[in-house]
């Protein structure tokens, strides 16, 4: 199962390697009514949508698809092409979601045979029935990848929903209790075509239909908790129900643009309300309007007398509001457009008083007639979860253009301000996002008109005052650019070596600072790092940033058909044209080159001539191959990109399983802090962004993620003695474990994941000679795993820990991803700054991870390796018949560095059929 980066198709669909995708969105017609223009309100009716299924697939619009992160479980959620996660209504969906329900049944009868079975209950006969606790306790049995009960609960719902379960008494409400029962609806399950023979899986097609159904029910189970907690009344709704409901406005267009301050307010009046057949009329032209919706499942048609259907409203669209602002008369009817709606609601007394209190707190600042900045004031002693200085009428930018916010910022940075201010983040938040917004030939060039003259009057100076007013201004004007540069410069370092407009910029700038004598004095007592922003010294403090971004030469290893190894030293941004220049020098033997990937399986993919960074974006086991354009040539993997035939069962064994989680959390402390902190910003960008740098580091630490799983499994699936593979099981849970305590959860999960995969999962023999003090350990374990309530359990866990710590980083460019592709950079014609400050809050779990004490250079079992590069990845691996001779740390560090690994699924699906059929 394969997790793509943005633009590479599917995140992974379940545990066991089972792909899956939706049906792309229908496209979106306009509103039937509208606002008046100016209000926020009319700027947050005018989004993009942003889809609302909890997802780890990645893929704003790109170039060539570059590496994978691949096995992630089902139970993350998937998307198809066209980040689309929207649910699908249609027929074919509901058929695809029975059929997983008659699955899940018949593995259910297999595993439980009593789960289904004549109950009484208060003098009163059930047949054929089961409780809800004790089908949520068979769900945990069957060792499909279901982490929690409350995974289990969705899933239940999502049957209750969608007419496979039915509550004996016709109860809506899946729950978890022994006194309430369930039946499903016929041991076929009403007949479906496709039904399993004899109501019993067998085989490798059953097998994998089985995972594919359990990922499906897991994606949509995390959607039915959410649809519980809207269904309860607003006064009986918990905090983790809240802030579920207001990560769910996160994702929906009709509210984007609003702030999450009031977001909240929205989260705990939203009402839910679902209607089941097309052609129910909501409500009437001329009705008094009472409420405001918003579509969250399905589309509606809007009518009116005279024109019959005006447009029709698709999820995330919003309608209703016009009644209630100007308190008048419905304007249209509104019709379901097909079955099974549903509606987030806003009554009109709540939504009054929200409209309201978001007007109070704006400030719109205007100039020659347009609004060019939009301030929302804070609540007095709170500063978005930070303290905040006690200051009346703090405001925080919203919205504005580029030139204003950066005119704000330098009237309200600080001498003593940084990037990673913990109490004011404006400065951070500007920097850290300002490429997705105003390019650095922009800021650079505004800047410099910011930057007050001798020869001219500055356009910001007070137009009264004495001259020594005035000199004192321009005097502070000029210290809050230099500082603001300086830190630009201390936070993207070599970054800007490759930038078209910084070196310019600051040579300008370092000339005329040069000019200003008390300034230069002020500089040199104030430190060094301003005079190294403005080239005035070696910045030989920035030595330690990461060598990634710098376009130094790297070998280009690319196969001829015939699988020849051609090698090239280019850099690392070179585009594919670049790259079959330079193997045509080598190399004449090919006309009319063009560069191909191919992965373990066979599969080859054409990589268009302008794609930059195709060395580092490889994914696990795939290859550069040189092939003629006019005589296309059949490609097969090269034997390297098979992986390995023998395990290393014996070298593992020679070593204790904390010996191998520090050596693994070594190597992997070194991929992270090498990870820039603005790279996951550009990861999520897209190559278009990526002409002279590249996030080289960070994909190198997502494809070690896919290694490390696919080992897991590998070497699991090559171990053919039935002692040895459990002990080699339970090496690998004690493993996870010691990484965890090691605080590597993005190794931890990596491990668990492959423990998860489908080809080990059902190794049932194997299983089932773990201790049960082992079993035990997994399944505690498991629990971190959980992704109910937006994988709340993992985000508690990690806000206890203390740092340095290494994140499970897919979710992090997950949570990045949603944000970016959720929200318009551009609202109204002004910048949405709301978007950058969730961007850069999202951004600063990577240094707020590295950020440790001198003393404390790693996490616990990390030796010595903050500042230092990883290890080569040149080094001779270890192969299986010489691990008899690795029992010294030095071969098994070099073993983990270079790890071989199967990645074809069902190549590892044959190999544990193999073991035990």
């Amino acid at each position: 199962m394969k997790v793509g980066r943005p633009g590479e198709g599917c995140w992974p669909a379940g545990p066991t390697g089972a792909e899956q995708t939706e049906a792309v969105r229908p496209a979106r017609g306009g509103l039937p009514d509208g606002v008046p223009a100016g209000t926020l309100l009319a700027m947050a009716l005018r989004r993009v949508p942003r889809p609302r299924t909890h997802s780890y697939e990645l893929e704003p619009e790109r170039g060539p698809p570059p590496g994978r992160i691949q096995g992630l479980p089902r139970w993350m959620g998937t998307r198809g092409e066209g980040f689309s996660a929207e649910p699908d209504v249609s027929p074919s969906l509901q058929a695809t979601v029975l059929r997983a329900a008659k699955l899940l049944y018949s593995h259910l009868l297999d595993t439980c045979p009593a789960l289904v079975r004549d109950r009484k209950y208060h003098l009163r006969l059930y047949r054929q029935c089961c409780s809800g606790r004790e089908l949520v306790d068979g769900l945990l049995a069957t060792g499909l990848g279901i982490q929690s009960r409350s995974q289990a609960v969705g899933i239940c719902q999502v049957l209750l929903d969608e007419g496979a379960l039915h509550h004996v008494k016709d109860d809506w409400h899946f729950q978890d209790r022994d006194a309430q029962f369930y039946r499903f609806s016929g041991p076929e399950l009403g007949g479906l075509p496709g039904e399993v023979p004899g109501g019993s899986l067998g085989g490798e097609r059953e097998a994998e239909e089985l995972a594919e159904a359990m990922g499906l029910l897991s994606q949509r189970g995390s959607d039915a908790l959410l649809t519980m907690a809207l269904r309860k009344p607003l006064g009986q709704r918990s905090d983790e129900e809240l802030e579920l409901i207001f990560e769910e406005l996160l994702h929906i267009k009709a509210v984007a643009h609003l702030s999450n301050s009031v977001k909240r307010e929205l989260a705990a009046v939203l009402l839910f309300e679902s209607h089941r057949k097309a052609g129910t009329v909501l409500f009437s032209q001329g009705d008094t309007g009472t409420s405001w919706y918003v579509i969250w499942k399905g589309s509606v048609n809007v009518v009116t007398h005279g024109k019959g259907l005006v447009t029709t409203l698709h999820e995330g669209d919003a309608f209703g509001q016009l009644a209630l602002v100007n308190e008048a008369p419905r304007a249209a009817t509104i019709v379901l457009r097909e079955d099974n709606c549903h509606f987030l609601r806003v009554d009109k007394r709540d939504f009054t008083r929200i409209l309201k209190d978001m007007e109070a707190k704006t400030l719109r600042l205007e100039e020659h007639g347009k609004v060019v900045l939009v301030l929302e004031r804070e609540p007095q002693g709170a500063g978005r979860g930070r303290p905040v200085p006690p200051t009346p009428n703090r405001y925080t930018v919203m919205s504005g253009t580029p030139e204003k916010i950066l005119e704000l910022l330098l009237e309200a940075v600080r001498p003593d301000s940084c990037v990673h201010d913990p109490t004011d983040t404006f400065l951070g938040d500007f920097l850290l996002t300002h490429g997705i917004f105003m390019p650095s030939t922009q800021l650079c060039a505004a800047l410099l008109h910011q930057y007050p003259l001798p020869s001219s009057t500055f356009h910001a100076e007070p137009a009264t005052g004495s001259e020594t007013d005035r000199s004192l201004y321009v005097g502070h004007r000029r210290q809050q650019i230099l500082h603001l540069v300086s830190q630009w410069v201390a936070l993207y370092g070599p970054m800007l070596d490759a930038d078209p407009a910084a070196p310019a910029f600051l040579q300008k700038l370092s000339e005329l600072v040069s000019r200003d004598a008390r300034l230069c004095q002020l500089l040199r007592e104030q430190g060094p790092e301003k005079r190294c922003a403005l080239l005035l010294e070696t910045p030989s403090s920035q030595t330690h940033l990461p060598p990634a971004f710098l376009p130094s030469p790297v070998p280009y290893a690319v196969c001829r058909p015939d699988h020849e190894v051609l090698t090239v030293l280019l850099p690392v941004t070179a585009s594919v044209r670049e790259v079959t220049a330079a193997l045509a020098q080598v190399d004449s033997r090919t006309g009319d080159p063009v560069l191909v990937k191919v992965n373990s399986s066979g599969e080859a993919v054409k990589l268009p001539p302008d794609a930059r960074g195709v060395a580092s974006s490889l994914g696990l086991n795939e290859r550069l191959f040189l092939v003629s354009a006019q005589e296309p040539a059949v490609l097969t993997p090269h034997p390297d990109q098979l992986g390995p035939n023998v395990g290393s069962a014996e070298l593992l064994d020679a070593v204790s399983s904390r010996d191998l989680a520090s050596l693994l959390s070594e190597y992997d402390w070194g991929l992270f802090h090498c990870v820039h902190q603005v790279e996951p910003i550009l990861y999520v960008l897209g190559p278009q962004r990526l002409r002279d740098i590249t996030t080289a580091n960070l994909e190198r630490l997502m494809r070690r993620f896919n290694e490390l799983q696919y080992w897991v499994v590998t070497e699991l699936c090559l171990c053919p003695a039935p002692a040895a593979r459990a002990r080699l099981l339970s090496r690998f849970i004690k493993l996870a474990a010691h990484l965890k305590e090691q605080r590597n959860l993005n190794s931890f999960f990596a491990v668990m994941f492959g423990l998860s995969n489908s080809a080990v999962s059902r190794l049932a023999h194997t299983w089932e000679r773990l201790p049960h003090k082992i079993r035990k350990l997994h399944s505690s374990l498991e629990q971190l795993l959980d992704p109910s309530w937006n994988h709340r359990v993992y985000r508690l866990a990690l806000a206890k820990l203390s740092p340095p710590i290494i994140p499970f980083m897919p979710l992090l460019l997950k949570d990045m991803t949603f944000i970016h592709d959720g929200n318009c950079t551009m609202v109204e014609n002004l910048i949405n700054f709301e978007k950058m400050r969730m961007m850069a809050r999202a951004v600063r779990m990577v240094h707020h991870c590295r950020n440790h004490s001198q003393g404390e250079p790693g996490p616990p079992g990390v030796r010595g390796l903050v500042g230092r590069d990883p290890p080569s990845a040149n080094q001779a691996s270890v192969s299986s018949r010489d691990s008899h001779l690795a029992h010294s740390p030095a071969t098994a560090s070099a073993y983990l560095q270079n790890l071989r690994v199967i990645d074809n699924q069902r190549e590892l699906s044959r190999l544990s059929r193999k073991l035990e059929p």
